[in-house]
């Protein structure tokens, strides 16, 4: 979570930190409406932190920070936290726990655990809360990069998928998403599920990712809501067409040799044996050009991976 700083401190302050308020200790506050709304999230398992707990502090300042000069605009009404106190929230950790130990064995050690936000409405979150996920939604803003759920490691980048509700409140999650081995997802792909077994989730861009898609079939046991900001945002926040979209440049020409002695520089093994294998089936023509490359993408990173390639073969 990287606008909370380092990511062990983080770890350490947010997992090993379990205190658990009681409701007499809440401080009500003077909306009713909100007052009933926060009391119907207790239960399942969730409850309010208290200003100036350290928790709470914590993950305040570090969503105003992601949100940049737009966090200065932004008024965190509540922040909830998952105590996973209730029998379905205690088998959804171990469930996590589970799945995230086996990941560490299939990936040599290295689960790739990370935080990220979701926002949606407050009807969908509340059912996330007390069900898990059961739909995919698309995001509300932004391209969408196959059909999983998408998370979001900056705020800011899914602020514009948090739905205001009848009180002028938005909601999103801060959850704790086990990656694994990613794959880069392309704009507007149908993709579902991995492309193979080497493969756990999808990044929309692999060295500096922006989004991160879990899929159908892992999004309950691969997904742990740990945190809920309920806040206010400007008139800006409703409207997302406001976002600048930057186009993709497009992927230079290079040849294939050269392209594949480089990336062998970046990318680990097991991606360079997949990449070789798919070579060598185009070279005795058993697949086309067109779906080589659309491989090779998919196993190697987006455009701007292979133009930095095409830059340190230009100057070699």
């Amino acid at each position: 979570m990287d606008q909370l700083g380092d990511d062990d401190q983080v770890s350490m302050t947010v997992e090993n930190r379990e205190i658990l308020f009681s409701s007499d200790s809440e401080v009500e506050s003077p909306n009713p409406m909100l007052n009933c709304h926060f009391r119907s999230l207790k239960r399942n398992g969730i409850i309010k932190l208290e200003e100036r707990d350290q928790e709470h502090d914590l993950i305040k300042a570090g969503f105003l920070s992601g949100m940049g000069q737009l966090g200065n605009e932004i008024e965190v009404v509540a922040i909830h936290k998952n105590s996973r106190s209730t029998i379905l929230g205690q088998a959804r950790s171990e469930s996590f726990s589970i799945y995230s130990e086996a990941m560490w064995k299939k990936c040599g050690g290295d689960a790739n655990i990370k935080y990220a936000w979701i926002g949606s409405s407050k009807d969908e979150i509340c059912k996330i809360i007390s069900h898990g996920f059961s739909t995919i939604m698309e995001p509300k803003s932004g391209d969408c990069f196959g059909n999983g759920v998408h998370l979001y490691p900056r705020n800011i980048d899914g602020v514009f998928s948090a739905v205001e509700d009848e009180n002028g409140l938005r909601h999103m999650l801060l959850c704790r998403v086990i990656l694994g081995n990613t794959e880069v997802i392309e704009a507007s792909s149908k993709q579902f599920q991995p492309t193979c077994q080497d493969f756990d989730s999808g990044v929309d861009n692999y060295f500096a990712p922006k989004t991160y898609i879990i899929w159908p079939s892992n999004m309950n046991s691969h997904i742990l809501p740990i945190f809920l900001v309920s806040f206010k945002g400007p008139l800006l926040l409703g409207n997302s067409s406001k976002i600048k979209k930057i186009p993709l440049n497009p992927t230079p020409r290079i040849k294939f040799s050269n392209l594949l002695r480089v990336l062998s520089n970046f990318l680990h093994p097991s991606r360079m044996v997949l990449i070789s294998k798919n070579y060598e089936d185009f070279q005795k023509n058993k697949i086309s050009k067109m779906v080589f490359v659309q491989k090779l993408r998919q196993i190697a990173g987006d455009t701007s991976l292979l133009k930095s390639c095409h830059d340190i073969v230009s100057k070699h």
